[in-house]
């Protein structure tokens, strides 16, 4: 990767080097911080699909700089097609993956028709600038965000939406962190996100190495908390937002939503533009992700659920609008109705 404005912690989430993409094994973390290389298309699909790499705006990054790996491999044309097809294949959920694809799939014809002698170079400075554009966007969230907690709150956060999950500074956690640095979050408290345990694994590692105090909570936690007044506000990433504000995220956060509404409390969304979705009309359309059922049946080598029980593993789930008390964007705090305020602040069309 050229130099450019590093992410603010130590770790580095996914970057574009000469030998590849690069980026942290997530199925590692909290025990281990390795590092892995993907040198080709597959092996970026790969990292995508088992999860070493994960979360919307930064399965979109890989999937833009593994497309840069495709040119390099000297892919033009149908192969060059392929490749995306190949990566857009991996996770159906998160739309950000099939914006970034998109946005290098465009450019990429109107290099290969005018100056294709300079297809590595322009791809290269595309995925770079996707990777830079979702740092500051990831800032900006923060930045708006950060005011709507009052001082001293104690807020919830359901999976990972931090660097990790971005180019390193967070949608959710984004705003947690910026807030933080104002005196307005207290404690985090990260619910532990079954099967694959993104918060208590993730989540609870970011905000450990940041200093920001941070409890885990199992997934069935949240209720007892809230009612017992410890929980002052909820704030969560989103995979893809509905024209009509419907959200989709981890599977659990409809759950959370629902008790936040139950006690009153906030409930806010924080995503970039890339996670907007205008051509979905309502959370119904968005496609949700079913995994593998060995995630719920083993806890690492050990089985936890008797052999022939049949298990479902959703990864997502939908949270209605109307439980959303605001969408937090790089272009402001967004309220309801969702139609009206996301068609006037992102109605244009989603890839140059």
């Amino acid at each position: 990767m050229t130099e450019r404005e590093r992410p603010h912690s130590a770790f580095e989430t996914v970057a574009l080097t000469a030998d590849g993409v690069r980026l942290i094994d997530q199925r590692r973390l909290p025990s281990e911080e390795v590092y892995l290389v993907a040198r080709t298309v597959d092996e970026v699909a790969d990292a995508i699909v088992q999860m070493a790499i994960r979360g919307a705006p930064a399965i979109g990054i890989a999937g833009a700089m593994g497309i840069v790996l495709a040119v390099r491999g000297g892919a033009r044309g149908g192969a060059l097609t392929a490749a995306v097809e190949r990566l857009s294949a991996t996770r159906p959920t998160a739309v950000n993956l099939f914006w970034a694809l998109e946005r290098m799939r465009r450019l990429a014809v109107t290099v290969e028709a005018e100056a294709p002698e300079t297809l590595e170079a322009r791809l290269t400075d595309e995925a770079l600038a996707i990777w830079a554009e979702d740092l500051e966007m990831c800032r900006r969230i923060g930045a708006h965000g950060a005011g709507l907690l009052p001082l001293g709150a104690r807020v919830l956060t359901h999976c990972n939406a931090g660097g990790l999950a971005t180019a390193g500074w967070g949608t959710a956690l984004g705003v947690i962190r910026s807030a933080h640095a104002q005196g307005r979050v207290a404690h985090v408290y990260a619910d532990e996100t079954r099967p694959f345990l993104q918060g208590s694994r993730l989540t609870a590692w970011e905000l450990q190495k940041d200093g920001i105090p941070v409890s885990v909570l199992c997934d069935n936690m949240a209720a007892h908390y809230m009612k017992r007044g410890l929980i002052h506000a909820v704030i969560v990433g989103t995979d893809r937002v509905a024209a009509n504000g419907d959200i989709a995220n981890k599977i659990g956060t409809y759950a959370v939503a629902l008790c936040a509404r139950a006690h009153g409390l906030p409930f806010y969304v924080a995503g970039p533009s890339s996670t907007i979705d205008l051509s979905c009309p309502h959370g119904d359309a968005i496609p949700i992700e079913h995994r593998a059922a060995r995630e719920v049946t083993h806890l690492g080598a050990t089985r936890v659920v008797p052999e022939g029980v049949a298990v479902e593993n959703p990864a997502f789930d939908v949270t209605p609008a109307d439980l959303v008390t605001a969408l937090i964007t790089e272009r402001g705090v967004l309220r309801a109705p969702y139609a009206q305020a996301l068609a006037e602040t992102f109605g244009r069309p989603r890839v140059p």
